[in-house]
């Protein structure tokens, strides 16, 4: 045994080779956001500072008299850690008492909702207030640059609070359509012993290829023309779509529910089918053979889709850029209205420190459901 367990083991060279490559990439990937968020804390002359030690600490930033102890640095870093521990450790456990009526999507909802209002509230209000006082009495100085200005104007000053409502509205919807319709489908697809089923999947892989642009120009007539075309349904209320966020979720809907046909197949092709027969034999219908046997079983792999839906919708420009009014822009869209023949540096930290905020709710899912995450690409790969 002990000989297998040698044979099977990397030799040195190997694993510091993966060890050096993994760490470059993790260097590269983080190093972006690492610096766009340390210039967004920064008053303008430092953000954009040809050297990068001024980038880091903001001696100008300092001098205005605007900076975080050690102490805060400790204080903010613990604070982080331990939110993030609950977050991952806490969630999970207490999903089933939230779920109300026994859906445990409102149950993980709640939960996000309650750890984003805890760290809201311990971060904004409580932490400062305790080390600001920590701070006086221990008479310590600032030792690195902060402001948080930027924010302050980007989300109450520009009302970038609006956008990420609007993203949300259009992210809810879109993951909540393509995992229901996509649920539904893909099981059906994976039990049916059709060959219909393969070619209807070919054909939504096809429908999947082709680009943004020629489905937003296709479906653009029929929004612009929407209220003459539903007045014989809905009479003279009937609504225009275009620049409306239902016609953005429409058409992402589009876009996104082939790859959520064809993931959530492959999870449930992993399922036995046995599992569907011993259900019947029990005496439930398909449907609640579905409900309450299947779909426990395949919490993972719908996270897991859910998460990649979620980001489609959340990152979007393209669409939502061409579909939305101003008054119902998303915040990646929205960024880019920060920029203009007459931008100033504040106006280009100010975005910097909306595209911050605009990472913070990523980072929190992926710490939520990382678990979740790992088993069903895991469920996934394993036969498909």
């Amino acid at each position: 045994m002990a000989a297998t367990i040698r044979a099977l083991r990397q030799p040195l060279w190997l694993r510091l080779t993966s060890a050096s490559a993994l760490s470059l990439w993790l260097l590269v990937a983080a190093f972006p956001i690492f610096w766009i968020t340390m210039m967004s804390v920064k008053v303008p002359l430092d953000a954009f500072a040809d050297g990068p030690l001024e980038v880091i600490f903001g001696p100008r930033t300092l001098a205005a008299g605007k900076g975080l102890t050690i102490l805060d640095l400790l204080g903010y870093g613990l604070f982080l850690l331990a939110a993030g521990r609950a977050a991952m450790r806490w969630l999970p456990r207490a999903v089933p008492s939230l779920s109300l009526f026994g859906v445990r999507v409102l149950g993980w909802l709640i939960g996000l909702m309650a750890v984003v209002l805890g760290v809201w509230i311990g971060g904004v209000f409580v932490l400062p207030a305790l080390l600001g006082a920590l701070n006086g009495a221990l008479g310590l100085d600032p030792l690195i640059g902060f402001t948080a200005e930027h924010y302050r104007s980007v989300w109450i000053g520009r009302d970038f609070w609006q956008n990420f409502l609007n993203s949300m509205q259009v992210t809810l919807g879109v993951t909540v359509i393509s995992l229901t319709c996509g649920t539904l489908a893909g099981y059906a697809l994976a039990r049916s012993g059709s060959n219909i089923a393969f070619w209807l999947l070919i054909l939504a892989l096809i429908f999947r290829a082709l680009p943004h642009s020629v489905l937003v120009t296709g479906y653009l007539p029929v929004f612009i023309n929407s209220a003459e075309i539903l007045r014989p349904i809905l009479g003279d209320n009937a609504p225009t779509l275009y620049g409306q966020p239902l016609a953005v979720i429409a058409v992402l809907v589009a876009i996104n529910q082939p790859f959520t046909i064809w993931m959530l197949r492959s999870f449930f092709l992993n399922i036995p089918a046995d599992l569907d027969e011993a259900a019947r034999v029990d005496g439930c219908t398909h449907f609640q053979a579905f409900r309450w046997v299947i779909m426990p079983v395949m919490w993972p792999g719908i996270i897991t889709t859910g998460l990649f839906s979620f980001l489609l919708g959340y990152n979007d420009f393209l669409v939502t850029s061409l579909l939305l009014d101003q008054s119902n822009m998303t915040m990646v869209p929205a960024i880019a209205s920060f920029f203009n023949r007459e931008t100033t540096t504040t106006d280009q930290v100010q975005a910097v420190a909306a595209a911050v905020s605009i990472t913070a709710p990523l980072f929190l899912l992926v710490m939520v459901f990382q678990r979740q995450i790992v088993s069903g690409l895991t469920q996934g790969a394993v036969k498909g």
